[in-house]
């Protein structure tokens, strides 16, 4: 089964991503449940959310639930089987040269596919993602023969790649899909109308490569919600506190801007982020984050659900498109993960040595030099 237009991700909550509140279990399992109820057809988990514990609470929901009625994405990468975690940094990439070569690549990916595979109670993935792969998951020939090997092997019906977690990767992404490109079906990537940039870069490179998109990050850390007001307080350890002060005002300026267009097509902002992410070739999925806001007066997490179940079939015009990004344009706000002039030596594992070949990649594409 494919991909449908909206998906439902396991980070959702608060229990594994910090933000807002975090579920109890019984109404974690319950909110899963609800997406299915409510039209949610594809359903995406990682491995590493709560080592494990995400993808077990994910079975245990759609137990008894006919499995070819929804699609099950799997992402793979971060190694908590072996690897020490490493602070903010989290677990190592498998690909890590202090866990193991390449020689042992094909066994951590399969030994990794099946464990998830049994906390969600399932015996295949309908499509497996690499998970914020560092340099060597961007450019290793074993990395993606095992990739090819889970799909061989019947476990995953399909593959992709999903950078991150932070925003970037452009040239690494392009550079894997002329190489690898044969082998990726989809890419989860960060979009919506207040960030543009830096993936709106990446887009032709996977319509030209048949790389599908599914874009993540569509409710904008939950502003185009609607529920976050001027001067928004986030409870200790949200993640989203982290932010540069004044990024909720900000936020909330240019949706007013946007609002117009939303209305015009009887569009909830959160519908009309999604809608425009939609709009963009080859973006054919969008998944955003459903938290509960801190506070008696936020609304029930259940019904963002609800609202974002189904999305209407319209789509916005070219013009639209082009309006819209220029309200959000984000150019240069950040600086971005993956190769860089910034490094000499690859010091964290999602950052390393801008390479010549990436910048005659760079060009190729008309993408500059400054990197």
């Amino acid at each position: 089964m494919d991909l449908t237009t909206t998906a439902y991700g396991t980070w959702s909550g608060g229990r594994f991503m910090h933000f807002g509140e975090t579920l109890d279990e019984a109404r974690y399992r319950s909110c899963i449940q609800l997406a299915y109820e409510a039209g949610f057809r594809t359903f995406v988990t990682a491995d590493v959310y709560g080592n494990g514990k995400a993808d077990e609470l994910l079975g245990e929901a759609l137990e008894g639930i006919d499995r070819d009625s929804y699609c099950l994405v799997g992402t793979l990468g971060h190694d908590f089987y072996q690897g020490q975690r490493q602070g903010n940094r989290g677990y190592p990439r498998f690909t890590d040269p202090e866990l193991r070569g390449p020689e042992g690549y094909l066994s951590y990916l399969r030994m990794a596919c099946e464990k998830s595979l049994e906390r969600c109670r399932t015996n295949h993935f309908d499509l497996v993602m690499l998970h914020n792969p560092d340099e060597a998951g961007y450019t290793n020939p074993a990395v993606w023969e095992g990739m090819e090997a889970l799909r061989g092997e019947g476990l995953a019906g399909m593959l992709g790649i999903a950078p991150g977690p932070a925003n970037g990767f452009t040239l690494d992404l392009i550079h894997c899909l002329e190489q690898f490109g044969d082998s990726i079906d989809w890419a989860m990537l960060i979009l919506n109308p207040l960030e543009p940039w830096p993936v709106g870069l990446a887009l032709p490179a996977c319509e030209k490569f048949g790389t599908k998109v599914l874009t993540r990050v569509v409710d904008f850390g939950g502003l185009f919600f609607g529920d976050m007001k001027e001067g928004h307080e986030f409870k200790p350890g949200d993640h989203r506190a982290y932010r540069p002060d004044g990024w909720v005002e900000h936020g909330l300026e240019k949706i007013e801007r946007m609002r117009p267009i939303a209305d015009r097509h009887g569009l909830t902002m959160v519908q009309f982020a999604a809608i425009w992410n939609l709009s963009q070739k080859p973006v054919e999925s969008v998944v955003p984050t459903f938290i509960q806001e801190a506070g008696d007066q936020a609304r029930p997490i259940e019904d963002r659900i609800r609202e974002f179940a189904v999305m209407p079939e319209l789509r916005l015009s070219a013009e639209e498109i082009e309006e819209v990004k220029a309200i959000g344009d984000n150019t240069g706000c950040m600086m971005l993960k993956g190769a860089s002039k910034r490094h000499e030596t690859s010091e964290r594992p999602d950052e390393w040595p801008m390479r010549a070949d990436l910048l005659q990649l760079a060009g190729r594409y008309g993408l500059g030099e400054d990197w």
